[in-house]
């Protein structure tokens, strides 16, 4: 059974055996049946913030300033453990950036940090032992948080670690200040920290000289990585964690920005758990203003997640999560491959005749033709990026489109054509703003208007629905899929995998209106 669910108006997401059931404001979509022993599951929360912050980040405060700032957050965090506690939550994930704010200067965010020991070299129980550490008042608060609850938690805040001049590293001021999130037990010891290595463009805090890949273990579940917001896009730390096979579960703090179509939030969230076949607890800013939000729990069959532009109120994620999750159906144990339109895809990768019609000609053999108006190419900005794209006219067809080295290929049907542009994209480059990391993408998208200029333009409502193969020879295995359809609503592909040294995203059967479907490949190598 796949569950989806997104509400704005609901305080409080609730999923137990198998289906949603009343809790807070949530209402149950069906009669709820265990689906298998509780002892195969467990029970986690996310915590989408709004974060009370500091009037001026450039201000220079005081320790007790500072303190009372964040205090007025962590006594917010309070409350959501203690709504989790009475749901039998064993672990719940904060955000980054959640207790303390953001846009400060190195100087000024300095009375907000923590004195941070390495929990690999220190065993320390901060609610128990308040007085070891000078400057860990947050952590004391988030430890015994953990104890009051009896869960696991994870929490962001910023930290600071005194070096020596003879450290080649140590920067002018003495002190490294480190993005970190940490890891407590529903005892309170501090099990682990992690500290952001890939910062995004955060004057305040260094990045660690070596990359921390933290992995912890858990009573309830096994191995959990953790990583950072931004991490997310690059080698280091998210794809070498995961090369341990005994991480099934990560942990995501993050304060994301959306950026629309292909990085919204739960959009990359969700992405990683399919192409991982991991669970993945992200917890985000709620800051709609500057266009943070999307929080979720997320599983490679089913996710269930908020994502809220229009209130200015936190929101708790609560579902039960499979200690194994299951990944989604690719072509080794397909069931659909008996589908006309699945078999076409194969007949179309093996060679056999068809009738080809892409951007530049079109060729037919012998097959079921094709509506044989050549698509005109045509050049249009998407994430800040030169795209290639050809319009998706017609009820069907079967479309190409080339960048460099990477060749993008659709294969769809649509029961009406409705009153909008669509685009087939692709890109096969270096990605420069915000951030320099090598792209390789194919995305289905519907664009801002009618003219071919709005094409790849920020859109989150749409009517047109497909039953399509999307496809593309890239040179990466690192392969994330997209699909986001209208008011921002996760689908879960029919397939996703690889074919004949392609890979491929399937779907049919969409709920809504199509917003994007996308392959968004990584190639780290050439960052």
């Amino acid at each position: 059974m796949v569950c989806i669910m997104s509400g704005a108006s609901s305080q409080l997401a609730l999923f137990l055996c198998g289906c949603y059931v009343a809790a807070l404001g949530v209402h149950a979509e069906g009669p709820c049946v265990a689906e298998t022993q509780e002892a195969e599951h467990y029970v986690a929360a996310v915590y989408e913030h709004q974060l009370i912050l500091t009037p001026n980040p450039l201000a220079l405060v005081s320790r007790k300033q500072a303190l009372e700032l964040m205090n007025q957050n962590l006594d917010i965090y309070e409350q959501q453990v203690m709504i989790a506690a009475q749901k039998g939550v064993q672990i719940i994930v904060f955000p980054e950036d959640g207790i303390h704010g953001f846009n400060f200067t190195r100087t000024s965010v300095y009375p907000f940090l923590d004195f941070m020991p390495s929990p690999r070299l220190v065993r320390w129980n901060p609610c128990l032992e308040p007085h070891r550490f000078s400057d860990t008042e947050v952590l004391q608060r988030l430890s015994c948080m953990a104890v009051k609850g009896d869960m696991f938690l994870v929490a962001n805040l910023g930290t600071k670690q005194p070096c020596q001049s003879n450290d080649p590293g140590c920067p002018n001021d003495g002190r490294y200040q480190f993005n970190t999130n940490v890891v407590f037990s529903n005892n309170g010891t501090l099990v682990d920290r992690y500290r952001k290595h890939n910062l995004y463009f955060e004057g305040a805090f260094d990045a660690p000289l070596k990359v921390d890949h933290v992995i912890f273990d858990t009573p309830f579940a096994g191995r959990f990585g953790i990583f950072t917001c931004f991490d997310i896009l690059f080698f280091d730390p998210a794809i070498r964690l995961l090369r341990d096979s005994e991480v099934k579960h990560v942990v995501y703090p993050t304060a994301w920005m959306n950026q629309l179509p292909l990085l919204a939030a739960i959009q990359i969230q969700r992405a990683f758990a399919i192409a991982f076949g991991i669970n993945f607890l992200a917890a985000n800013i709620h800051h709609p203003s500057l266009g943070m939000t999307g929080s979720g729990i997320h599983s490679p069959l089913k996710s269930f997640w908020h994502h809220d532009m229009e209130t200015s109120r936190g929101h708790l994620i609560i579902a039960q999560v499979a200690k194994n999750p299951l990944g989604l159906t690719g072509t080794e144990n397909a069931t659909g491959k008996t589908d006309p339109s699945h078999s076409k895809f194969l007949e179309i990768l093996a060679g056999d005749p068809y009738c080809e019609k892409d951007a530049q000609e079109v060729h037919c053999d012998g097959a079921t033709k094709w509506n044989v108006n050549t698509p005109p190419i045509f050049h249009s900005e998407m994430m800040y990026d030169n795209f290639t794209l050809v319009p998706v006219w017609g009820k069907e067809g079967y479309l190409r489109v080339c960048a460099n080295d990477l060749c993008c290929y659709l294969l769809y049907q649509r029961p009406t054509v409705s009153k909008e542009l669509y685009a087939l994209g692709v890109f096969d480059g270096l990605h420069t703003v915000h951030g320099t990391y090598y792209v390789q993408a194919c995305a289905l998208v519907k664009c801002g208007g009618l003219g071919f200029d709005t094409c790849g333009q920020e859109i989150t409502e749409a009517t047109g629905r497909f039953e399509f193969h999307l496809w593309g020879n890239f040179s990466t295995s690192y392969i994330f899929p997209l699909l986001l359809t209208s008011g921002m609503t996760l689908e879960t592909p029919d397939q996703f995998g690889w074919e004949n040294d392609y890979s491929f995203l399937r779907k049919s059967g969409l709920s809504s209106g199509l917003v994007t479907a996308a392959l968004y490949g990584r190639l780290y190598e050439r960052d």
